[in-house]
């Protein structure tokens, strides 16, 4: 199969969405000369062009789109070519109202913005097909066309007639027969029981709290229905062009599509990243989002397919990065396995709900400080790029995640709304960021002998087969880190007896799980060493399990807040950052895991990628990193003998043989004064 190393070639690509039809043409020719200043080698097109190119039903207009593809050949640069079925026209919705979706309420979602479509609707099906197989046609053999993009951020949900029937018709193929499904969503509760599949709904608006089941079962299906979408855009393009790599790009920790599922159907696989300038932890969620894609890719290098070069547009206060950061970001993509690194969008819209969204060359122009880092950045991406490209991040731990765990486990009704998959997610990961543990994600399901430690940060929904995993994990020689309110129920969202699978209670040393006790938002649970935050769980241990940390004061005094057999580590309640960083570090030291230097200053992130090391610092005061040995920093030509300084948002990548020039106690690289 064709894949993203086919397009590269030995580079690191660089470039963003060009939306040239929003633009007279003669922007165009000034557009590619910049884009040669700043070593653009791709752009994406023609995402939300369907009404450019089919203004009136069965006309089709590629006049426009021939000339931007022929000028971007001219110039050397690659163009990834988009089918723009994300955007329906107005006419289809005005003309078949059918392909409009439908909220919870029954509400029809009209055109005027974008993703305004029913993607179980014939007739929207039939019209993207068609536009995305003349699409094909006429550029299956362009010389500038490098890679295809399906859609844009798949993300519709809908509620409407034709959503419907497809999703009787999906539980009909998952369940067989409807006493298979009323057993499966626990229908004798409140009287549910299905008699006929004319009865069977989406979970719309109800009086009270919805069957979680049945909700559970709407968004597998819904990640399923606009996979079947994407498909088959995938199966026309792919027919034109076998050779070419086809992608579409995901959101970060996007909760609406089965991420596992749909990775496997992509060549590439590309994910949009926003961070927050103004979060603290933005470096460290960008690392979490980017240990995600790396691993839904199965390890092979991915594509940062959209990042802001400024500001955003869509928060309530939409803050620009401050000078140096875009470039931090960007090289910390590139180390944890991007060979792609690209924006939305090359030049900032003047008109549109997105004008205030920044580009690569915003309203400033090209004297503006943000082309100007773009431009340095592309530079140094051309001369360091294939130094980097195609190596692998190696990784000792597994942190384990699982969408349709996330949608059980967000039910209405649950013992706390406090509770969140996703910033569950984020805080066991943040502490292996800053232990510097370098981490892969991996489905509870996947093959786990190539870790020696996997961590479990909340899933409360667990296959049997996931749990056989986990337990064969620790009988291999494995850690297994395991946090609260786990394997509580199975698949079909049905509690397991004893509130906690029992494997797993005999796994990790648990005779009895007596009861949960979450927190409100300002309490607190005092342990042994640490104060844990959101959860505590009335615990007893059986003889065989060493309790490391126990409750200290109020009703759980004594009782087990950290217990461990073994190899097997379970924790009952959420550590202070600090203690929970320190208790993965422990287990990883005792695992056998190393990161890749130790002791190194707070803010400061290391990361191997091939025989390179990447230090980021995410700081704005000058540290100073002990290294052993001599290094060749590729971005500077200098060699580093024993420490390097890294001042404001600093980058170095190193190679560890030493360059033939002397030996020099050098700072990180980092922009230059702005002229």
């Amino acid at each position: 199969m064709p894949s993203l190393q086919d397009v590269t070639r030995g580079r690191v690509l660089f470039g963003g969405d060009y939306n040239p039809e929003q633009w007279p043409e003669e922007v165009w020719h000034d557009d590619v000369r910049l884009m040669k200043q700043a070593r653009v080698t791709t752009v994406t097109l023609g995402v939300f062009s369907w009404a450019k190119l089919e203004p009136r039903r069965g006309a089709r207009e590629f006049g426009w789109l021939d000339r931007v593809m022929d000028l971007m050949h001219e110039h050397g640069i690659g163009v990834v070519l988009a089918t723009p079925t994300s955007s329906p026209p107005p006419w289809l919705g005005r003309l078949h109202p059918e392909t409009l979706p439908r909220d919870e309420d029954g509400h029809v979602e009209h055109w005027g913005s974008r993703q305004h479509f029913a993607h179980s609707s014939a007739v929207y099906r039939r019209c993207a097909a068609a536009i995305t197989e003349d699409l094909a046609a006429r550029y299956a053999h362009h010389p500038a066309l490098t890679m295809w993009h399906i859609n844009n951020e798949y993300c519709t949900y809908d509620y409407g007639d034709e959503a419907t029937n497809a999703f009787r018709r999906w539980l009909r193929e998952r369940y067989g027969d409807l006493s298979t499904l009323n057993s499966a969503w626990g229908a004798d509760f409140w009287g549910q029981v299905y008699d006929t599949w004319e009865g069977v709904l989406p979970p719309r608006r109800t009086h009270y709290t919805k069957n979680p089941a049945q909700v559970l079962d709407f968004k597998r299906f819904t990640s399923d229905a606009l996979m079947e979408c994407y498909l088959a855009e995938h199966d026309i393009v792919r027919a034109h062009t076998p050779h070419l790599p086809v992608t579409t790009n995901f959101m970060p920790l996007w909760q609406g599509q089965d991420g596992w599922k749909w990775a496997a159907q992509e060549d590439v696989v590309s994910v949009d990243l926003y961070p927050d300038p103004k979060d603290a932890g933005a470096g460290q969620y960008a690392a979490l989002v980017q240990d995600l894609t790396r691993s839904q890719a199965g390890g092979d290098p991915w594509m940062l397919m959209e990042q802001a070069a400024e500001p955003v547009n869509w928060r309530g206060v939409n803050h620009p990065k401050p000078a140096g950061l875009n470039r931090l970001w960007t090289w910390q993509a590139v180390a944890r396995g991007a060979d792609a690194v690209c924006y939305f969008q090359w030049r900032q819209s003047r008109q549109g709900a997105e004008k205030f969204h920044s580009g690569m060359l915003s309203h400033a122009g090209e004297d503006g400080r943000t082309f100007r880092e773009v431009r340095q950045l592309g530079a140094e991406l051309a001369a360091v790029g294939p130094e980097v490209a195609g190596a692998p991040v190696p990784a000792e731990i597994a942190v384990l995640h699982d969408w349709e765990s996330w949608w059980a486990g967000q039910q209405e009704g649950r013992p706390s709304s406090l509770l969140d998959h996703a910033e569950l997610l984020r805080a066991w990961h943040r502490a292996l960021w800053e232990a510097n543990l370098p981490a892969d994600f991996a489905h509870p399901a996947h093959d786990l002998s190539a870790y020696r430690m996997v961590v479990v940060p909340h899933l409360y929904a667990l296959t049997d087969t996931a749990i056989e995993n986990l337990t064969a994990c620790v009988r291999a020689g494995g850690t297994v880190v395991c946090g609260f309110f786990t394997g509580v129920a199975d698949g079909d969202d049905r509690v397991r007896p004893g509130g906690i699978d029992a494997r797993l209670r005999a796994l990790f040393g648990i005779r009895t799980l007596h009861e949960w006790w979450p927190l409100d938002a300002d309490e607190r649970v005092d342990c042994d060493g640490f104060t844990g935050t959101l959860w505590s769980e009335e615990l007893a241990a059986d003889d065989e399990a060493v309790t490391v940390a126990a409750y200290r004061g109020g009703e759980l005094d004594g009782l087990p807040a950290v217990l461990r057999r073994g190899r097997a580590w379970y924790v009952s309640t959420l550590p202070e950052p600090d203690a929970l960083r320190d208790l993965l570090r422990r287990a990883a030291t005792e695992a056998g895991v190393r990161p890749p230097p130790a002791d190194l200053p707070r803010g400061v992130e290391a990361v191997r990628r091939g025989g390179l090391l990447f230090l980021l610092h995410h700081g704005r005061d000058e540290v100073t990193v002990p290294l052993p040995g001599r290094h060749h920093d590729l971005l500077t030509g200098e060699t580093v003998d024993g420490a390097i300084a890294l001042g404001r948002y600093a980058v170095a990548v190193l190679r560890e043989d030493a360059h033939p020039a002397g030996s020099l106690r050098v700072r990180g690289h980092q922009p230059p004064p702005l002229e």
